[in-house]
């Protein structure tokens, strides 16, 4: 409609249309009312956006060698806000300094943040609408506070169960991943911060992953682990971080085949490339491969790279091709000309709202054994709260993903709320993780183990003894608020610094105390009797308090006692129990830590009406299993992870999560199990020889029964599926996939049926006996019946052909399945797919 000049409209900022930008192309892409719809619903091609714009070609211009340098490489921050990077920006020219700060889970800096679920069980939600309202808490919040990049989202793939960073990804399916990183970046961007997708790529594990050289071809490369940042790209991610691992031999942070061929010239990603921290390992090859910024510092980029222009191994048109890719970003997203807007007010209420939403939302019940859960009647007046994350809450993960959130409550006290008045809710600790005070007997005079100040400047030393009242199996803890102390038992330093960046990677539940102070552990044989301790501290410039505590077979069978005891006196139990995984390193077994096993075992023998609550990060072995009354899996569930834990308890909330990743047996039963080629690699190379095989693919290759398979979740209610209908979706090569689907029980519930595809057998390439082509969240009423469409795109029919080096529809007779997870197969039909 025409606008007279009296009522011209107001300058709209550049983050108003970003967000009206993404909330325009949802809307266009939608293919049913009221949902979002995910990537797999069309096929999007990214085209590549224009040369950059005048602006950023005057200040090329304008920039001396140095200040275009300067741009290319992290420093030190003068203001100090907590965040991981910082990139000084040229003040003349009015081109911004840039503040990175991690975030996978929320925006990692000094001041509180929003602590959202872990990305594992946003993920559980099969829901990208809520990816996209993920993003948008942690593109609002990121910006209020002083940052203008965001170091996430992680989109590599679950290939093994070890991974220490498996809680900070989406999960195992290349679909799936693609769908919410597609939608969490169009959030994140709509806000106006700019997303770095990571880590590109094949870093699917921590141990080694500063050398380990991984081998896998090019099919497999596509097919599984690529498919999520091709849709990253799709979706504008401004920045890509490469990754800290060698590709086929070379340095993903120098690799021409990942960083141009295939990021900029298939894909047409015109952002910039930065290095995870302290992955750059050369100059002239890094910067000819593609790669335009290091980070944190400048060992290559800085002085080297100078260096390498003046001499004539560096042209200077390739430092401009680099810097003009930064500041096209930036000019985008109007920091150039500063049409981004002032920053905005952070709203915590809004981002909580949102973290309860997607804790509810994933929550993934596993096992429910007659009725076990919801808890009602007697089962919701008389219950007892074991373990150590049932009175801590396990908010996030460790490493780069650890948030420390405004608050957060305890899952005792949220059972208690809505257990109410009259009800009878104890708690029993169960499995001790900050250990028990050291009798004073059995120690020497001269040190106070429960509270031993240190002055500022002073160095306070004890040597003297322990006497070991019982041999076996003891975990030394030491709480401290300064400088690590050394503490050493007859010559054993117990608590040694990590090398490396190790320190900064010690889980994000067990490395702090309720208080605040530090913790480390140590769990060693102990022979009975007097040991030599010694201990030396130094108070620093502020002094400190440190405490020695220790969990002894004694006190362990306690705690035990203790919790059987409060098993047996009440009608039913949630046990908590927990698995602390970090940035830095990973797993070395699927089994609870700790002796979490047998506190299961021993309390569900006296209570089977035993639910157990898992705030684990991957997938967990359940020899206990059998003796449960239920399974609630709620990962890292963030600062409302308490609340939203009681809500599926007690039956408000719907379990409505889906595992994106198989849980297997045991160490035994899973794709790289007993392979050590496949992991953790053999003399410093890795090979992905399972090929396309990837996580629930390779159990239907093996006709493996996993323990929980891909796609697996049960609701309160029951559901019916029938009418299946496929038919070619226009002239793209997709299918159009219909069924109806019934909620036959007495609530409301959730349900995601999910759209396998079988192989082509047209193609002559490997292909997977069954992947995930689609799938759809539905919530329904009781006795509510709903016909379902879900679209399958072209390229889930697709297959990577090594020859061609491309895409080629699998043609022939397909079989098409409909099911609640990949081992449970509802509705089947066989359609001619046509070229």
């Amino acid at each position: 409609m025409p606008t007279s000049a009296s009522t011209a409209p107001s300058p709209v900022s550049r983050r108003s249309a970003l967000r009206l930008l993404g909330a325009a192309v949802a809307v266009a892409s939608a293919a049913t009312v009221g949902l979002a719809v995910p990537a797999h619903a069309a096929d999007a091609t990214r085209r590549p956006g224009p040369g950059a714009g005048p602006r950023v070609e005057s200040l090329i211009a304008k920039l001396t060698l140095d200040e275009k340098i300067t741009l290319l490489h992290g420093a030190d921050d003068p203001r100090g806000l907590g965040q991981a990077g910082y990139v000084p920006g040229v003040a003349r020219l009015g081109i911004p300094e840039l503040r990175l700060a991690d975030g996978p889970a929320g925006v990692r800096v000094k001041k509180p943040a929003t602590a959202l679920p872990a990305p594992v069980l946003l993920a559980a939600t099969f829901d990208p609408s809520l990816a996209r309202a993920y993003g948008e808490v942690i593109g609002r919040e990121g910006r209020a506070l002083g940052q203008d990049v965001l170091l996430s989202p992680m989109c590599n793939l679950i290939r093994t169960p070890y991974a220490g960073r498996n809680f900070e990804t989406f999960g195992e399916d290349p679909l799936l991943g693609a769908d919410m990183v597609a939608e969490e970046i169009r959030g994140i961007q709509g806000e106006g911060l700019i997303a770095t997708v990571k880590h590109f790529a094949l870093n699917n594990q921590e141990k080694d992953r500063d050398t380990i050289n991984v081998v896998a071809d090019e099919q497999t490369m596509h097919e599984t682990e690529l498919r999520a940042f091709e849709a990253a790209v799709a979706a504008g991610a401004g920045s890509v971080m490469g990754a800290y691992n060698k590709v086929n031999g070379t340095f993903a942070c120098e690799s021409k085949e990942l960083l141009t061929d295939i990021l900029r010239d298939r894909w047409g990603f015109d952002g910039w490339v930065m290095t995870d921290w302290f992955a750059a390992h050369s100059t002239v090859a890094a910067i000819t491969a593609g790669l335009d910024m290091e980070m944190p510092g400048g060992l290559h980029f800085g002085d080297a790279l100078k260096k390498a222009v003046r001499d004539g191994s560096v042209p200077e048109s390739a430092v401009d091709r680099s810097v003009r890719r930064l500041l096209s970003v930036l000019e985008r997203f109007g920091l150039l000309d500063g049409s981004a807007g002032a920053r905005p007010e952070r709203d915590a209420a809004a981002g909580a709202r949102t973290a309860l939403e997607i804790a509810k939302a994933g929550a993934t019940l596993l096992h429910n054994r007659r009725s076990t859960l919801p808890l009602q009647g007697r089962a919701a007046r008389s219950i007892a709260v074991i373990g150590p994350t049932g009175k801590q809450p396990f908010v996030s993960g460790g490493g780069s993903a650890h948030v420390v959130p405004d608050s957060a409550g305890t899952p005792l006290d949220a059972i208690r709320d809505r257990a109410g008045r009259g009800a009878q809710v104890s708690y029993a600790l169960g499995e001790d993780i900050y250990g028990k005070p050291i009798p004073k007997g059995e120690l020497g005079p001269g040190f106070d183990a429960e509270g031993q100040g240190v002055a500022p400047g002073a160095t306070w030393t004890y040597d003297g003894t322990l006497d070991a009242s019982a041999a076996g199996e003891w975990t030394f803890v030491i709480h401290y608020s300064g400088e690590r102390p050394k503490v050493f038992l007859d010559g054993e330093e117990l608590f040694p610094v990590a090398a490396g960046v190790g320190e900064f990677f010690a889980g994000g539940l067990v490395n702090a105390a309720p208080d605040g102070l530090t913790v480390r552990r140590k769990t060693l044989e102990v022979a009975r009797g007097v040991r030599k301790l010694k201990i030396t501290a130094k108070g620093g410039d502020e002094g400190q308090i440190f405490r020695l505590r220790c969990v002894t077979p004694a006190t362990r069978a306690q705690d035990v006692t203790e919790a059987v005891r409060a098993a047996r006196r009440a009608y039913s139990v949630v046990l908590f129990a927990y698995e602390d995984a970090t940035e830095g390193q990973d797993r070395t077994t699927l089994a609870l830590p700790g002796h979490q096993e047998a506190l299961i075992r021993a309390v569900t023998a006296v209570n089977p009406r035993t639910t157990v609550v898992l705030n684990t990060s991957s997938a967990t072995s359940m020899p206990w299993l059998a003796r449960t009354g239920a399974v609630l899996q709620m990962y890292y569930p963030g600062q409302e992870g308490a609340e939203a834990t009681a809500a599926v308890l007690f039956g408000d909330s719907d379990p409505g999560g889906r595992l994106t990743q198989t849980f297997p047996v045991d160490d035994a039963t899973h794709p790289t199990a007993g392979d050590p080629v496949r992991y953790p690699g053999v003399e410093g190379t890795q090979e992905y020889t399972e090929g396309v095989h990837v996580g629930y693919r390779w159990y239907a290759a093996q006709r493996e029964r996993p323990l929980f398979p891909f796609g697996h979740g049960l609701s309160y209610t029951s559901f019916r599926y029938s009418d299946l209908s496929v038919r070619p979706d226009g002239d793209g090569g997709g299918l159009a996939v219909s069924f109806t689907v019934r909620n036959t029980g007495r609530r409301t519930g959730v349900d995601i049926p999910q759209v396998y595809v079988g192989p082509s057998p047209e193609l002559r390439v490997e292909q997977a006996e069954l992947a995930l082509a689609g799938y759809r969240r539905l919530t329904l009423r009781a006795g509510e019946r709903r016909r379902v469409t879900v679209k399958v795109a072209r390229r889930s029919l697709s297959s990577w052909d090594m020859k061609r080096h491309d895409w080629v529809l699998g043609t022939g007779r397909r079989l098409v399945q409909v099911g609640a997870s990949a081992g449970a197969p509802r509705l089947s039909s066989v359609v001619r797919v046509g070229r």
